[in-house]
């Protein structure tokens, strides 16, 4: 496949709407490799990761954003990330049989699309909406919708080998005629799941806007990496407690720690733990008496 692991921007000259492509495969096998997950949730999970690619594009911003769906159906939690640097992780939950029936409440039940931006200098932002709709792309467009945001439209697909996304949208500022917003969005809308993962940009945007002036910007790297790290891990251990994590060590002998999105193991050994409730204890601001 050509475009592997890339997101490419594109422009309509002179409709004032721009566009991206994502195109993730090591980086989306990178996701599977730590999980086995069933189709019916492996395709929701890649879909997230491809939308999360795309929407990261769009913000000027030092940080991640996150993409979670919750619901009280099979799948229980769906998580993807993705940052300023173009990386992405993520990982789903579910329990039992996912349906594979069309529509988001027969695999997520009655649920909630959370989107949040974690700058690097700042507070989080962070935005809920029902999740509702045959598709994520749907519960995704309903979220801008009802924000406030620039008009944005979506198309997700995912397989085995690959997770692909289109994505429209007017530009900030721009007197975009609605006209050309909807003819743009139903020529989009032509698009098959087949086409979108197996073309490469440059076909795919020949395939849908071959009679508008589109420009084609050279394409950006995607990769996947994991922001977990043994100082993450040893705070997470802090707050179990000293007491706790004693009890832990009597059982059995050590503590470990697996990281959910990328499988890395973190083992601590009653001198591992001891060290670490040390330098808290050498950390803390002594009490001044008068």
């Amino acid at each position: 496949m050509n475009d592997s692991d890339t997101l490419s921007r594109f422009l309509f000259e002179h409709a004032g709407i721009r566009g991206n492509i994502v195109h993730l495969d090591a980086s989306w096998q990178a996701v599977l490799s730590a999980h086995e997950y069933p189709e019916t949730v492996r395709n929701p999970l890649g879909e997230a990761l491809a939308a999360v690619s795309l929407l990261s594009a769009t913000i000027k911003f030092d940080g991640s954003l996150i993409l979670q769906a919750q619901g009280s159906g099979p799948i229980r939690t769906l998580v993807a990330q993705a940052t300023h640097e173009h990386t992405i992780r993520g990982l789903a939950r579910w329990s039992g049989e996912v349906p594979t029936e069309q529509g988001l409440d027969a695999c997520f039940g009655e649920g909630r699309l959370v989107l949040t931006v974690e700058h690097e200098d700042g507070e989080p932002y962070q935005g809920v909406v029902p999740l509702e709709g045959q598709q994520l792309s749907e519960a995704i467009e309903s979220y801008f919708g009802q924000s406030e945001q620039l008009p944005t439209r979506l198309w997700l697909a995912a397989s085995a080998d690959r997770a692909a996304g289109l994505l429209l949208q007017r530009m900030p500022g721009s007197e975009t005629i609605d006209e050309d917003w909807e003819r743009i969005c139903m020529l989009a809308a032509t698009i098959t799941p087949e086409e979108l993962v197996e073309l490469p940009s440059d076909q795919l945007l020949h395939r849908l806007f071959h009679e508008e002036s589109v420009r084609l910007f050279d394409p950006e790297p995607m990769a996947f990496r994991c922001s977990c790290s043994r100082t993450r891990i040893e705070n997470t251990v802090k707050l179990l407690g000293e007491n706790e994590v004693d009890s832990i060590l009597a059982e059995q002998g050590s503590i470990q720690v697996t990281c959910e999105f990328c499988n890395r193991e973190y083992r601590f050994d009653p001198v591992d733990t001891r060290q670490l409730f040390a330098e808290h204890t050498r950390h803390e601001t002594p009490t001044s008496q008068h």
